[in-house]
């Protein structure tokens, strides 16, 4: 566990964080005296642990709650050249 001051965690939040998303918990002092964790999340245990990693990683981010009002009524994107769905299809083979 990776130990710091309030004034070094302050100075270097983006850093910290970076740490606890990859798994790491981070212990805040203040003269000396610990006064905060700061821990990764704890994953649902319905997710599957792909999914689980690859938010670790910073390559998605799970969802945080209810899509807004009107979402399904929104304009979709236009690809008349079907370039968006190529690109899934070429992922998915690839086994991204």
């Amino acid at each position: 566990m990776k130990t710091t001051t309030v004034s070094k965690l302050k100075a270097s939040l983006s850093e910290y964080l970076r740490r606890v998303k990859a798994g790491e918990e981070v212990l805040v002092t203040e003269r000396g005296r610990p006064i905060a964790k700061l821990a990764p999340m704890i994953p649902s245990p319905a997710l599957p642990e792909e999914l689980v990693e690859m938010e670790k990683q910073g390559l998605i981010r799970m969802g945080s709650g209810k899509l807004p009002k009107g979402f399904w009524d929104l304009p979709r994107p236009k690809d008349p050249k079907g370039l968006i769905a190529k690109a899934v299809l070429q992922e998915r083979e690839e086994g991204w």
